[in-house]
């Protein structure tokens, strides 16, 4: 392993000051909505939830939560700007995983309980009782929504998910739209709960248009105006080595473009890639109101393909998002930690890091690897800070972010705000570290940039 250090004197920088963490705000307003919407709906169940016998009355209490869970999940989807910029779409990517399959389990146990419950009513067989009731509209349709659910399941299963492309694993989870507009239309049918008084009429009318509002409005009106109204053309292609470049994006009004540094946007170039083939890649320079710069290693078709992208073609941007922002700083001093290509988000960072105590940890297999090292240099110097060039191999005994390789790095690391970017094995080993060095969570900002 190599470090080199680069070390000026300079004044502490001070971090911005919240009453209450972005982070921490966000949590508590999520949690709010969605404890909020479950006592409502405890409220109704109990004034009109009464089933024509006792296992058809729980049915209709697990299927009153599983379109609230069915709701919250389109909320986590939906990129709305407040909870993106202080959660970030990982952890509502991960959320909305884990919502996913509690929302299998929630519809299977009332769709079980359903037909059990018709079948103790009617005296008869559990599959005579199925078939039954796939004769009657509001059940074909639940019956639907619930099978696509259970597919959709099946393909995120993370064994089955690592097989699939992304495009097809895509398609498939577009099902999901159908799947909601089978669950609306099922639960208008089933008329003992959605339209019981004026009450639960209009709590279910603003609840389901707010969810598909919140998704219409962040999936695809914002793109489409934000792209019309900034029109986005490349301006300059700059290979950065043989497998990295740079691309450089300008548009009208771009001082109006709500991007910060560390940040990532999902990008497409039609005319020179197809449609789906879109990547997030983050911004390698802090916005300046002229210019985007995304800068992408060669892992793929569409980044590989990058160098070729003609300037002035057209692209589609949809964006700003992402959590790994300075507005999260709650410390003076920094540590920036990135693995190769992850030092884009971190060189866009350094741009608004003010003089200062900051320490940068680029790790690369060699020194040639060092994606923007001029750049990052020169910017870790302009602001008195200290640069460590972290190369080898893990696999020769390299260990840099080992707990105790850190604490020799950075000896006052707890007392830091600690921003990791890289690879999920290394970010994930930094992280593990940082919990061993007692590093508070509040204090480590970290985000996997993806579409899955």
């Amino acid at each position: 392993m190599d470090t080199r250090g680069l070390r000026v004197d300079a004044t502490a920088s001070r971090a911005p000051q919240h009453p209450v963490p972005p982070a921490v705000a966000a949590r508590w307003a999520l949690g709010t909505f969605v404890l909020g919407n479950l006592v409502i709906v405890e409220i109704l169940f109990f004034t009109a939830g009464t089933g024509k016998n006792s296992v058809l009355t729980v049915a209709k209490f697990v299927g009153l939560h599983a379109a609230v869970v069915l709701l919250f999940q389109l909320l986590l989807v939906a990129r709305l700007p407040w909870l993106d910029r202080r959660i970030g779409m990982d952890r509502l990517t991960v959320w909305h995983r884990w919502v996913g399959f509690t929302l299998l389990w929630t519809i299977l146990t009332h769709a079980v309980l359903v037909v059990l419950g018709y079948a103790l009513l009617d005296d008869a067989s559990m599959v005579k009782t199925f078939f039954a009731l796939a004769g009657v509209p509001a059940s074909l349709l639940g019956i639907g929504a619930a099978a696509i659910v259970v597919v959709v399941a099946a393909v995120s299963v993370r064994p089955v998910r690592r097989r699939l492309r992304y495009e097809t694993w895509h398609g498939v989870h577009l099902l999901l739209y159908l799947a909601l507009g089978l669950a609306f239309v099922h639960q208008l049918l089933e008329t003992t709960t959605f339209s019981s008084s004026w009450f639960a009429k209009a709590y279910w009318w603003l609840l389901w248009l707010f969810a598909f509002g919140a998704l219409v409005t962040g999936r695809i009106l914002v793109p489409l105006w934000r792209n019309a109204y900034h029109r986005f053309r490349v301006t300059a292609v700059t290979p950065e080595a043989d497998d990295v470049v740079s691309v450089s994006v300008t548009g009208r009004h771009l001082d109006r473009f709500p991007a910060r540094a560390g940040q990532f946007c999902i990008w497409r170039f039609p005319g020179h890639n197809r449609w789906w083939q879109a990547n997030p890649f983050s911004l390698s320079a802090a916005p300046d109101g002229h210019t985007l710069r995304l800068t992408a290693k060669a892992v793929g078709t569409t980044s590989a393909g990058l160098r070729d992208v003609p300037v002035g073609s057209r692209v589609f941007v949809e964006g700003p998002y992402g959590a790994f922002t300075s507005v999260h700083r709650t410390r003076p001093g920094a540590l920036l930690i990135a693995g190769g290509v992850g030092i884009t988000p971190i060189r866009a960072l350094l741009e608004e890091e003010p003089a200062g105590d900051v320490v940068v940890l680029h790790r690369v297999r060699s020194e040639a690897g060092a994606v923007l090292a001029d750049e990052v240099r020169a910017l870790v110097a302009d602001r008195g800070g200290r640069l460590h060039l972290l190369t080898g191999r893990t696999s020769d005994g390299a260990t840099p972010f080992a707990p105790d390789s850190l604490r020799a790095l950075v000896p006052d690391i707890a007392e830091r705000d600690v921003y990791v970017c890289g690879p999920p094995a290394m970010t994930s080993a930094v992280l593990g570290a940082l919990r061993e060095l007692d590093v508070p969570a509040r204090r480590v900002h970290s985000e996997r940039f993806g579409l899955a």
